[in-house]
């Protein structure tokens, strides 16, 4: 059923999946410093905490918890401090009595699912938290979901966990994550726990930082020479629209997959083009079938032009353009309405567009193609104009 040919691009997969997360996560080095600051009581002494993260998919939030409640489960293994946490995902488990029972079989994975309520299943997290001396420290992922669903106990009960003596050097600490600011839809008794001063915000990703992601992702990933410089930039100006890392390290993923089908194994900017196309397409057939015979001629002469290249000039694409136009019998327009076509394929998603500088110190505009393959897009292009 699956090729036994050895792969020849990906020399670690686990490095491409959305579970992973990184030794050091680049561009979050500020947040990770506030949630230092704010934990450090934890682990000094014994104090509970609270946080709460905000951000639109993809920003790093989950990632930032994980490397940050592991580095303190490390150090507190290296202290002789007893650390622990847990990670509750609110869209899959999105019940007090889910959520709370996952937390407890982090403890004892063989309680019974039946039969006991959240106040009982409490106390017996309580009694595992004190018997253990334990610094725990529970993150509430999707926290959104509980409070629509009228949870908003539970998160106030978590929160003021340490109120009942449950042990000496034992401590309870709470991380919210959502992607939507949800403290003013908590009661006043819940929100009174919660310090808005420790708010942590995710702002989407630049598209530099998005770049910086995906090199330091493909060198762990990805065998060495087998991804084009061009073939990274292209992969971070596609995910900057959304600003989200799990776009563009899926795009790299799904290129990766496409380039051991290839005998060189390379990855250049068509698989980056397939990739996205297999993720979300906005090159149609009912766009091509709508375009003039002027605007597919000057996308013909891009595609043509590009091949498995990530950008080509405006000029490089001008001249295609001339050939394709005496190929077809009509008047090649001038500069100025060519460019105006250029334009007006980009607004329709067909093409995307970036000043930058060249190595004689000028700007120049270079066209990309977004999420489609130039050999295909050619081939669907000449099937419509040669009807």
């Amino acid at each position: 059923m699956f090729d036994e040919r050895k792969t020849i691009v990906v020399k670690d997969g686990k490095k491409l999946s959305f579970e992973y997360v990184p030794e050091k996560l680049v561009h979050r080095e500020e947040q990770m410093s506030t949630l230092r600051m704010l934990f450090r009581p934890v682990l000094e002494d014994g104090r509970s905490e609270t946080a709460f993260f905000t951000g639109t998919v993809g920003t790093g939030k989950t990632a930032t918890v994980k490397r940050f409640c592991a580095d303190m489960m490390r150090y507190g293994s290296e202290s002789g401090i007893p650390m622990n946490y847990v990670i509750v995902n609110c869209r899959q488990r999105n019940t007090e009595s889910a959520v709370v029972l996952h937390i407890l079989r982090h403890f004892d994975p063989g309680h019974p699912d039946r039969g006991f309520s959240v106040p009982e299943m409490l106390r017996t997290l309580r009694g595992q938290i004190s018997s253990k001396k334990i610094r725990l420290v529970i993150v509430l992922d999707e926290a959104d979901i509980l409070i629509k669903k009228n949870a908003v106990d539970l998160i106030y009960q978590l929160s003021r966990f340490n109120e009942e003596y449950i042990g000496v050097s034992a401590s309870v600490s709470l991380i919210l994550i959502a992607q939507d600011y949800i403290l003013d839809s908590m009661d006043t008794a819940s929100l009174s726990t919660f310090k808005r001063t420790n708010t942590i915000r995710f702002s989407k990703y630049t598209r530099d930082e998005l770049r910086d992601i995906i090199t330091i992702r493909a060198d762990e990933a990805i065998f060495p020479g087998k991804i084009r410089e061009d073939s990274i930039d292209l992969i971070a100006d596609i995910s900057a629209e959304w600003g989200d890392a799990r776009i563009a390290i899926d795009i790299l993923d799904k290129s990766a997959r496409k380039a051991e089908n290839k005998e060189n194994g390379e990855i250049t900017a068509e698989e980056v083009r397939e990739a996205k196309a297999m993720i979300y397409s906005v090159v149609t057939e009912t766009k091509l079938l709508d375009l003039d015979m002027n605007h597919r001629m000057t996308l013909l002469a891009i595609s043509r032009s590009i091949k498995d290249k990530a950008y080509v000039t405006t000029g490089a694409a001008e001249k295609t353009y001339a050939v394709v136009c005496e190929e077809y019998g009509e008047t090649a327009r001038k500069h100025t309405q060519f460019w105006t076509y250029v334009q007006n394929l980009e607004k329709s998603g067909l093409v995307t567009t970036s000043v930058r500088g060249d190595p004689e110190g000028g700007r120049t505009t270079y066209i990309s193609l977004p999420d489609i393959p130039s050999k295909v897009l050619s081939r669907k292009l000449e099937d419509i104009m040669d009807l």
